[in-house]
C-alpha cells in the first residue's frame, strides 16, 4: 500500500486529521534541510511535501520565494538533490510520507523515466506539480500510477464540473486551495470555502486535504472538521527564516531546531 494510503487509513481509524507541513528543501542548507524533517516528524506531523526551490514560482507568494532564495544562494540546489535529501532523512530513521512538490519543467528536464526510476528507490509516496492542469498530465499521470506514486491535484474554487473532473481522477488526496492567489499566511479564506469542501468531498472517496493560508491552530481545528487533512507551509517557512541564523551556527542550531518543533507541535494539537 502506498504510504500515504497508509497514513489517511491509520489516521481515520485514530479519529484524526493529517497535518501536512510544506518546507523548501535547501533553506537554510541541505543537511538542515534533513534535521528539520526529522524536526517536523518528532512534533506530529502525519507526511510532509518536500519543496524543490523555483527561481520562478507561479503559485508561491512572498514567503516561500524568499525560502527559494537563499536556498539557491548557497548554491545550485537540484530536483536530485532534494531527492537525496528524502533518501538521507529516511536513512536517519523518518517514516513520514514524503510527498515531492515541484513545478514541471525541472521534471521534464530531468527525464520522466529517469525521474520515476530515482524516486521510486527514494520513498518518494506522492507528487504535486501546480503547473501541470489536468488536461496536460496523462503521460505523467500513467507513469505515476504504474509506479505507485500519487499524483495530487490541486482544485480551487471553479465550475462544478471541472472539479469533479479533477476529483475524479485524484490519488493520494485532493489538495483543495483555500484562498484564491498564491500562497501566505490569511486571516480570511475564500468566502465560499465551506461549499467548495462540501463540493470536492461529494465528488470523490479519496481524502481531502486543505491548504494555502493556514498559520495557527485555530485554523487547523477549523478545517479538520471539514477535511482529512490540513497543510500549512508558508507559517513554518516564515518560522524557519526567523530562525535561520540559529541554523546557521553549530552552537545554536539546536534551538533554532527547537522553535521549529515547538511552533508544528502547537499546530499539530500535541504540544
Amino acid at each position: 500500500m502506498n504510504a500515504i494510503d497508509a497514513a489517511f487509513q491509520r489516521l481515520r481509524e485514530e479519529g484524526r486529521t493529517a497535518l501536512i507541513p510544506f518546507v523548501t528543501i535547501g533553506d537554510p542548507d541541505l543537511t538542515t534541510s534533513v534535521d528539520i524533517i526529522q524536526t517536523l516528524e518528532q512534533a506530529g506531523a502525519d507526511m510532509v511535501e518536500l519543496g524543490v526551490p523555483y527561481s520562478d514560482p507561479l503559485a508561491d507568494g512572498p514567503v516561500i520565494q524568499r525560502a527559494s532564495e537563499r536556498a539557491l544562494s548557497n548554491g545550485r540546489v537540484t530536483l536530485a538533490d532534494v531527492i537525496e535529501v528524502a533518501d538521507q532523512a529516511r536513512t536517519a530513521g523518518v517514516k513520514l510520507p514524503f510527498i515531492l512538490f515541484s513545478y514541471y519543467n525541472p521534471i521534464l528536464q530531468f527525464g520522466l523515466e529517469r525521474f520515476f526510476d530515482l524516486i521510486i528507490t527514494k520513498g518518494i509516496s506522492g507528487l504535486i506539480i501546480p503547473d501541470l492542469p489536468l488536461e496536460e498530465d496523462a503521460e505523467l499521470r500513467a507513469m505515476a500510477e504504474n509506479a505507485d506514486i500519487h499524483l495530487i491535484p490541486l482544485v480551487a474554487p471553479t465550475s462544478n464540473d471541472r472539479v469533479t473532473r479533477i476529483a475524479a481522477k485524484a490519488r493520494g488526496f485532493v489538495y483543495c486551495v483555500s484562498s484564491l492567489g498564491v500562497t501566505g499566511v490569511r486571516a480570511d479564506f475564500h468566502k465560499g470555502i465551506d461549499e467548495f469542501l462540501a463540493t470536492v468531498r461529494s465528488a470523490t472517496t479519496t481524502p481531502i486535504a486543505v491548504g494555502f493560508g493556514i498559520s495557527n491552530r485555530e485554523q487547523v481545528e477549523r478545517f479538520s472538521k471539514q477535511a482529512d487533512g490540513v497543510i500549512v507551509g508558508s507559517a513554518i517557512v516564515r518560522k524557519i527564516e526567523e530562525v535561520v541564523p540559529l541554523l546557521q551556527s553549530p552552537a545554536t542550531k539546536k534551538d533554532g531546531l527547537e522553535q521549529i518543533r515547538q511552533f508544528v507541535s502547537e499546530l499539530s494539537g500535541r504540544g
